[in-house]
């Protein structure tokens, strides 16, 4: 995991440091014949010693975690590299053959896990169906085992749940068994952390303890799942001491993968921070983000709390650089609930940077002020202090900027992936009834056929109500709408008097007028296409445009924009 050069560094460091201090120890225990002036002097240097190598280690992890950044991008191609290969090999494989293809799914699965939520979720589903179409009992419990994964790591806890009770236990090997044991006593762990209850928390680290008996029990001793999740076990049930004795034992003793020591170095760096060790929890956290860089995992919290604990400690231009950077993963990753966490903390960070960049602005000022009762060449160093604070400023409103266009970005994509949700939900459902309309509407004319009753075949026709087709399909439309935006109607009430509110007639959802800016809201702008969805020409809805903007309380060049305003629940 590190070089043989940072490992001897360290051992120097620590032989001095060593060396220093039972040279001390002797000469306090021979005081009554050394000179007390010694071990005086001693001590100041013993000090500066221990504070010299704790920096300069620090330093050095920091500058490193930065070389790893750097390199980011050439471990993402190289995992890259590796999916585009898996997926040329699915091209290339024969599609009746599911068995070669199940194993090709799981090991793009197993790149994508911690890469990229959406083509997790998507090949988790590809090896249920593909599981499904060989009927093998096992390989479908193995997806659904997958596919809770996924879910998990989305924050969907009662669809993890779901899914991994689906799971027909009795059918695994031992080897797949513990993984199961494994997942549910994580879903456990992480609900309970997410609910910080007095109550639940403790009834479901129990449960998670009795999963990890289980899956430890079928784990050889002193392998890293058997040692780790007894030490988070350990973690969970207040032992502290036995924990940090496994996790310890673990960085020192085996040989990890990136990924396990990641996330062996994050539990450990959690319980330093309970202990109040920040040192020590922030150059655990660092390699820990190294190892994740390395991995190319995304779906990380290492590096969002490495950068929570240098904003505590005062480091606030490091600590922004790093929740950056884990907003970026977070981004990419996609899931929902990491993109949340990870939001929530920087406009905090980003806040302290700029009450950060503030106060040197103000000193300045002020060290200026002071500065211009000097000789004219005080005057110039003034002049130049003058434009530094502009630039100072210039940058405060660039980060104000960038704070503000990235909250409404994401503002917007929470949004966007509501309107996605409800609505592919709405036309896939949609669809489905007009298929089975279809179907039996075709059986309906192959049994008229058949029985050569042509003229009941017109009727049949003739009986075909568009009119009525269309008006159920606008009653689902408003129903969907409504759902993604129930206040729509009192929103759009308030763009207007009292005498021009719309009021519906009973049972009625939505009238023209509203469907027209409901289309608009939804981001159809385009008056022919608004057009075409409502059967309309489209002098008609130009028409309904300009009577409604005419009668509201706001320009029209600003009644879209209040309409675009309005927001989705």
């Amino acid at each position: 995991m590190f070089s043989l050069k940072e490992i001897q560094n360290e051992y120097f460091y620590n032989v001095i440091y060593d060396t220093i201090v039972k040279y001390l120890q002797l000469t306090f225990q021979t005081a009554l014949y050394v000179d007390m002036k010694r071990i005086l002097f001693l001590i100041p240097f013993l000090l500066c010693v221990h504070i010299a190598f704790a920096g300069n280690g620090q330093d050095s992890l920091f500058i490193k975690l930065n070389n790893a950044l750097d390199s980011k991008k050439d471990f993402d191609n190289a995992k890259l590299s590796r999916i585009a290969k898996l997926k040329q090999d699915l091209s290339n494989d024969d599609n009746s053959n599911l068995d070669s293809r199940y194993k090709t799914y799981l090991s793009l699965y197993g790149e994508y896990r911690s890469f990229n939520y959406n083509n997790a979720f998507h090949y988790a589903q590809e090896l249920q169906r593909t599981g499904n179409l060989l009927k093998d009992p096992v390989k479908i419990s193995v997806s659904k085992i997958k596919f809770g994964f996924i879910l998990l790591s989305s924050g969907m806890f009662k669809e993890a749940f779901d899914s991994l009770r689906m799971v027909n236990v009795k059918l695994l090997d031992n080897e797949t068994k513990k993984d199961y044991y494994f997942l549910i006593a994580r879903t456990y762990y992480d609900l309970s952390d997410y609910d910080k209850d007095d109550y639940y928390t403790p009834i479901y680290n129990i449960r998670a303890g009795k999963y990890i008996d289980s899956a430890t029990a079928l784990c050889k001793p002193n392998t890293f799942e058997y040692i780790y999740y007894n030490g988070l076990k350990y973690l969970k049930t207040g032992n502290i001491p036995r924990a940090i004795t496994d996790l310890k034992a673990l960085i020192r003793s085996y040989t990890l993968t990136d990924h396990q020591f990641a996330v062996t170095a994050s539990t450990l760096s959690d319980i330093y921070i309970r202990q109040n060790q920040p040192d020590s929890a922030i150059n655990l956290l660092i390699k820990a983000a190294m190892a994740d860089i390395r991995s190319s995992t995304k779906e990380t919290a290492a590096m969002t709390t490495l950068a929570q604990l240098l904003e505590k400690n005062g480091d606030i231009e490091n600590a922004y650089v790093y929740i950056k950077q884990a907003l970026e993963d977070a981004i990419y990753y996609g899931a929902r609930q990491r993109k949340i966490q990870v939001s929530a903390i920087l406009p905090v960070i980003a806040s302290e940077r700029i009450n950060s960049v503030e106060g040197q602005r103000k000193a300045l000022f002020f060290y200026a002020s002071l500065l211009t009762v000097l000789a004219i060449i005080i005057v110039v160093f003034a002049v130049i202090i003058y434009k530094q604070l502009q630039k100072l400023r210039i940058a405060d409103k660039v980060i104000i900027q960038s704070n503000r266009n990235l909250q409404e970005s994401l503002d917007k994509l929470n949004e966007a992936d509501k309107i996605k949700e409800e609505y592919i939900g709405y036309y896939f459902n949609l669809i489905s009834e007009y298929i089975n309309k279809l179907d039996k509407f075709k059986r309906s004319v192959d049994n008229k056929l058949t029985t050569r009753r042509f003229e009941d075949i017109r009727i049949l026709v003739n009986n075909i109500n568009l009119t009525k087709e269309r008006e159920e399909l606008f009653i689902n439309f408003d129903k969907a709408f409504l759902t993604i935006f129930p206040n729509f109607v009192s929103a759009y009430n308030a763009l207007f008097s009292e005498e021009n509110h719309v009021k519906l007639l009973p049972n009625q959802l939505l009238n023209t007028d509203l469907r027209i800016f409901a289309l608009v809201r939804l981001g159809i702008s385009d008056t022919e296409k608004i057009a075409h969805i409502l059967e309309y020409s489209v002098n008609t809805i130009y028409n309904y445009k300009a009577r409604i903007k005419a009668k509201s309380l706001i320009s029209n060049d600003e009644f879209e924009h209040a309409i675009m305003e309005i927001k989705a629940v």
